[in-house]
């Protein structure tokens, strides 16, 4: 799966003047969650879109989630834990916290202004500006080429507009839906840490597949 009209469109605006709320790279802006639907916003085409989460959207997350339990809990330490519409109102204030304080990207996967997943960079160490990219879809939007799309975008962007040097994506081996989606964008596999991730419960080995900016290539 592929993007087929080329580098998704950037709606990221440079020019509003938050001068508090400086993403690091390139001077863009990125202010607390109320004012970010317009200037963090990434257009793949005119039906999806990635866009940070904002409190009117928490009960379409939950019910997003909450109809996809049997498809994600499997995968996904969170899911268990979400059991109510607050819950996905307190993951969107954490997600504004972090966007604010420069630590994470946490965006939606809105198709047609509906929720289907999520897509976001975490665990961003500065030093040698090294991150990780995570992602989720709903059981009636799997198999359309979306998480792979908007995988792409998001990386794309990070690499040629926020200076990241090192992306990754980590999984558990069982998770081959998830393996194919960094395969297909040329993830390297670079190991397996045995028994690195408490996984519903129990240790299991956890794969990791990386990118260097300049090995990315956008599809």
């Amino acid at each position: 799966m592929h993007t087929p009209h080329g580098m998704a469109k950037n709606n990221w605006h440079s020019t509003h003047s938050f001068p508090n709320f400086r993403w690091q790279a390139e001077g863009l802006y990125f202010p607390a969650v109320e004012k970010t639907i317009d200037l963090a916003t990434i257009t793949i085409d005119e039906h999806i879109v990635l866009r940070p989460f904002v409190p009117a959207d928490a009960e379409a997350l939950f019910g997003a989630i909450d109809g996809s339990r049997p498809h994600l809990g499997p995968w996904l330490n969170w899911v268990g834990g979400t059991t109510r519409v607050a819950h996905s109102l307190d993951f969107i204030e954490r997600s504004a916290a972090q966007i604010h304080n420069q630590e994470a990207m946490p965006l939606g996967i809105f198709v047609d202004g509906v929720v289907a997943g999520g897509v976001g960079m975490h665990d961003w160490q500065r030093d040698i500006n090294r991150a990780q990219i995570g992602y989720w879809i709903t059981k009636g939007y799997e198999g359309q080429g979306i998480v792979t799309r908007a995988v792409a975008a998001l990386a794309n962007y990070l690499f040629t507009r926020a200076g990241i040097n090192k992306l990754e994506i980590r999984y558990v081996p069982a998770n081959t839906r998830s393996a194919k989606v960094a395969q297909r964008l040329g993830f390297r596999i670079e190991g397996v840490i045995r028994k690195g991730i408490l996984h519903n419960g129990m240790a299991e080995d956890l794969v990791i597949a990386g990118m260097l900016r300049q090995e990315w290539k956008m599809p």
